[in-house]
C-alpha cells in the first residue's frame, strides 16, 4: 500500500465522485488537463490494484493505492522495451473540441515532425479537408464532437478522398463508447487519456499501414 497525503483545501463529495474523470480539472483554463488522476487510475487499474481516497473540505487529501501482492523477489526488475518512437513530416489533420486535450495532442504531433492542421469539431475538420484534402495524408478525429461527430466527419472526407486513414480517438474504451464503429476491422482507436508516446506509435503506426 502507498499512501500520499496532503493539507490542502480538500474538497467535496461532487468533486471527489468526479476526479478519475478524463478531463475534469478544477483549475482554469490553461491550468491543468485533467488528465493527471486519470493517468494514475489507468495505470492502477493494469496492475490489478485500486485507489481509495479520503478527502472533506478544508481538511486535506489523502489517497491510498493498493497493490496485489506477487511471488518475485523485491529486487527484480522486469524492462519492457518498446524501440524508439519514429515521426514522420506527412500533414495531419487533427479535430478534438477539447481545447486542453487539441494542444496537447498538436503539441505532441508537431514534436514529432508532423505538419498539423487544427479543427475544433467535425464541421470546421470538413471544411478544412475540402481546402486542404491533398496534402493530409492521415486524420485524428475526437469521436464526440459538437456540429460533426468524428465519424460523420470521416465520412465525409473519404467520399473526397476514397481510402484516408484515420485514428478516432475518445475517452470511453472501445467496448463501452456509444458509436459501436470502433470495434469494426480496420478501424484504429486510442482511448483517452494517453501518453504522447503511446499517440506517436499509434500515427504512425496508421500511417505505414497497407
Amino acid at each position: 500500500m502507498l499512501s500520499v497525503s496532503d493539507t490542502g483545501i480538500g474538497m467535496d463529495e461532487k468533486t471527489r465522485e468526479r476526479i478519475f474523470e478524463p478531463f475534469f480539472t478544477t483549475k482554469g483554463p490553461e491550468k491543468g488537463t485533467g488528465l493527471g488522476l486519470a493517468m494514475v487510475y489507468g495505470i492502477v487499474k493494469q496492475h490489478s490494484g485500486f485507489i481509495h481516497v479520503y478527502s472533506e473540505p478544508g481538511k486535506g487529501t489523502t489517497f491510498r493505492v493498493y497493490f496485489p501482492e506477487v511471488d518475485a523477489p523485491a529486487d527484480a526488475k522486469v524492462v519492457v522495451s518498446q524501440g524508439v518512437v519514429h515521426g514522420g513530416s506527412e500533414t495531419i489533420l487533427l479535430a478534438e473540441d477539447n481545447e486542453s486535450v487539441r494542444h496537447l495532442t498538436e503539441r505532441t504531433l508537431i514534436s514529432c515532425g508532423y505538419r498539423v492542421l487544427v479543427a475544433c469539431d467535425g464541421e470546421e475538420a470538413v471544411d478544412i479537408f475540402r481546402r486542404h484534402g491533398k496534402e493530409i495524408a492521415m486524420a485524428v478525429l475526437d469521436v464526440v464532437m459538437p456540429k460533426k461527430g468524428g465519424k460523420q466527419a470521416y465520412d465525409e472526407m473519404v467520399k473526397i478522398q476514397p481510402g484516408l486513414k484515420a485514428l478516432f480517438l475518445s475517452g470511453y474504451s472501445a467496448n463501452a463508447i456509444h458509436e459501436s464503429f470502433v470495434l469494426l476491422p480496420g478501424i484504429s482507436f486510442l482511448q483517452k487519456p494517453f501518453s504522447p508516446d503511446a499517440l506517436a506509435r499509434k500515427v504512425r503506426e496508421v500511417l505505414d499501414r497497407k
